[in-house]
């Protein structure tokens, strides 16, 4: 069963945590994270160009000239591919790209993710994270405390919003609540800061 330090927002160690085998100490199962990941990219796609084909455009209902005699390549219509203002081979259309993920290939690739943050130290877990002002620099301190990388995710167990808007104006650091963040916001951060009480209620969800 993995341990981590508990840290105080100030640095210091308040103490250990032992963290659950079946949630952060799983072999990690790079296929479905992947998985995961192509579908949350397919998903983020908007789905909505569009073009003509040579059906939908208008005009072009008369020959432009006659088929023969003229030395010139013989045409249908001035809407062809190969006229200005012609329809679109194969046009785009409006389609949806959301990928289907089964509910078990999800949870596996949570809990991978997981393991993978404590496999590569990059799980920092904070007693809790408590702002007076919720001003920027009280949540740059304790980055700087806890010795974060740049890109930082932070994940409590209810939103906090000292610590959202505090954070709102590093474009490198991210907030969220557990619950509310996918595969790929954990997998994206290079330092996973989370409360003791997260880590609990992410053990209750995930643990069989």
């Amino acid at each position: 069963m993995p341990s981590v330090n508990v840290y105080n927002q100030d640095g210091s160690v308040a103490g250990e945590i032992m963290l659950n085998d079946e949630v952060f100490g799983i072999e990690v199962n790079t296929s479905a994270i992947h998985q995961v990941i192509v579908a949350h990219n397919a998903a983020e796609r908007q789905g909505t160009q569009s073009a003509l084909f040579r059906s939908e455009v208008s005009g072009g209902g008369i020959k432009p000239w006659r088929q023969k005699g003229t030395g010139r390549a013989r045409q249908g219509s001035i809407r062809a591919p190969q006229w200005r203002h012609g329809g679109v081979v194969f046009a785009p259309k409006p389609r949806d790209y959301d990928k289907k993920v089964n509910k078990k290939i999800k949870t596996l690739a949570m809990k991978s993710a997981l393991s993978m943050k404590v496999a590569e130290s990059e799980l920092i877990v904070v007693k809790g994270i408590n702002l007076e002002m919720g001003k920027t620099k009280e949540i740059t301190k304790i980055l700087e405390n806890l010795k974060a990388a740049k890109k930082t995710l932070i994940l409590t167990e209810e939103k906090n919003e000292l610590v959202c808007r505090a954070a709102n104006n590093i474009p490198t650091v991210q907030t969220g609540i557990i619950g509310a963040v996918g595969v790929y916001d954990i997998v994206n951060c290079d330092s996973l800061i989370v409360t003791e009480a997260a880590v609990r209620k992410v053990e209750e969800v995930y643990a069989l």
